[in-house]
């Protein structure tokens, strides 16, 4: 009977890599990196390596190129994760550019295992790898077999030497079946970029990892000055269940009468919606809930989408207090305003925030300036990523409120935007009406699941100390066709 052997995973060192792969890079193993041009495969190598190769730890990073490394490395400078003090050190250059001279793969085989048992690598990256393959089919032998006793070859060398591997490439996604290089390679990991109305979106994919359960589907990702970072999809069964008590002592919104309308406030862990029109005072409402959480000692978070942060002070009641409680960072504030987000990436800034902040309210403000933010690859399936992102933060324990834009219509009864509101808990509307010659603002719950409420529409009005609700608009008939008329009138 054999002994069984654990495979080691190693840590990328690139933020959400190591998640999407199954907790990490299996040591010692033989991987690919392909996609399409432009889409970040050479700094993802590198970036790896960087955070692959600490302490005593080398690597060699080989480029078949027709130039020297210079231009690349020149590049890549501009990453915070380059150390250039650690080239020519721990990790080594070369260039296979003169070896592949005829398209002989013997001798690029042979140049690499010269250089490999030199130095003994903890990694080896060889970029481009298509480059070779486009040498050998130039070669006197039948291309593909040559390739592939190549690439054995190269695998079972360098996993013997213990190195773990990457080879570098641009690829068709039809070349995945019969190329010996995806059969070979242990992991493979696929980058691709697309644009769609001037907004670049980018995602990864791993389609292959032996030995281990990596996260399946595509997973966006950005390039920033600090590389590459990854967002994991989340999907709801991931999310941790947390199961409601109807007898949980309920949160107070910020406003007694409205409390009262609710049954007694919000349940832990609801998610509210409030729809009205411009004007009306959702984003008031919104800065009175996660106000009154921080006095009750629940820090809050305020996702921004349409307004700039220092609005808030504005529009907030008691703008001073906001702003020191903003200051004493018992409230976070997040802003994203980007036209390419994905809804992971978003997920991941909040969740980020949530725990820095130990929140337990969250408000975003607006769902339509949130739909505008999102690339519009995203916006098809607003709906359904916006329900994986209420099921994730209320499984976290978060409470939260949003806010959309709703047009007052007379000819037609509705609740949300976008057909949303199955999503949410709790909705409260808020809407105009025509009363003596003006125009009052109402509003109503429409719903608190599992959960009796006041189903009867109050007049409010904007103080300076916020919201106030009056009492219910008893004696009118034809509230909702916005020209009311009283009883007996």
């Amino acid at each position: 009977m054999t002994d069984s052997v654990t495979i080691r995973q190693l840590e990328t060192g690139v933020p959400g890599l190591d998640a999407i792969l199954g907790g990490g890079l299996p040591e010692f193993s033989f991987n690919l990196i392909a996609g399409a041009p432009g889409s970040g495969k050479t700094t993802l190598a590198q970036q790896i390596m960087f955070g692959l190769c600490t302490g005593n730890l080398r690597a060699i990073y080989f480029t078949v190129v027709g130039e020297p490394p210079l231009k690349m490395l020149r590049y890549q400078q501009q990453y915070t994760f380059f150390d250039m003090d650690r080239v020519d050190d721990s990790i080594r250059f070369v260039n296979l550019g003169e070896d592949l001279i005829g398209g002989s793969l013997e001798k690029v085989l042979a140049r690499i295992v010269r250089e490999v048992e030199a130095v003994n690598p903890a990694v080896v990256i060889v970029d481009s790898f298509r480059s070779i393959a486009q040498s050998a089919a130039g070669s006197a032998r039948t291309a593909d077999l040559d390739l592939q006793h190549f690439v054995q070859q190269l695998a079972i060398r360098l996993t013997g030497w213990e190195s773990t591997t990457f080879l570098v490439g641009e690829y068709d996604p039809s070349e995945t079946v019969h190329n010996p290089v995806f059969t070979v390679a242990d992991g493979v990991l696929w980058l691709d970029q697309s644009v769609d109305r001037n907004s670049v979106v980018r995602k990864i994919q791993v389609m292959k990892m032996r030995g281990q359960g990596p996260s399946p589907g595509l997973h966006t990702y950005r390039i920033t000055s600090d590389g590459i970072e990854v967002f994991p999809r989340v999907v709801i069964g991931e999310a941790e269940k947390e199961t409601r008590d109807s007898r949980e002592k309920r949160l107070s919104i910020g406003v007694p009468r409205l409390d009262e309308m609710l049954g007694g406030g919000i349940p832990p862990r609801y998610s509210v919606l409030v729809a009205g029109p411009s004007g009306s005072g959702k984003s008031v409402l919104a800065t009175q809930f996660i106000m009154e959480g921080v006095h009750r000692g629940e820090p809050g978070i305020v996702a921004v989408f349409e307004k700039r942060p220092s609005v808030y002070s504005e529009v907030a009641p008691g703008g001073h207090a906001f702003e020191e409680m903003v200051r004493a960072r018992r409230i976070g504030i997040v802003q994203m305003r980007p036209l390419d987000l994905s809804i992971d990436e978003t997920l991941h800034e909040i969740v980020e925030e949530i725990y820095r902040r130990k929140a337990k309210r969250l408000v975003i403000d607006s769902l339509s300036g949130f739909e505008l933010a999102l690339a519009p690859t995203f916006r098809e399936d607003f709906r359904e990523s916006l329900y994986r992102m209420v099921a994730v933060l209320t499984s976290k324990g978060i409470t939260m409120l949003m806010t959309a834009e709703l047009e007052d219509s007379y000819s037609d009864l509705r609740f949300s935007p976008h057909g949303t509101a199955f999503l949410t808990d709790a909705i409260i509307v808020q809407r105009y009406i025509e009363l003596d010659g003006r125009l009052q603002p109402i509003m109503a719950v429409v719903k608190v699941r599992g959960s009796a409420h006041s189903r009867d529409f109050h007049a409010f009005s904007i103080t300076n100390e916020g919201i106030v609700v009056g009492e219910p608009m008893a004696g009118y008939r034809g509230l909702l066709t916005g020209t009311p008329v009283q009883d007996g009138g």
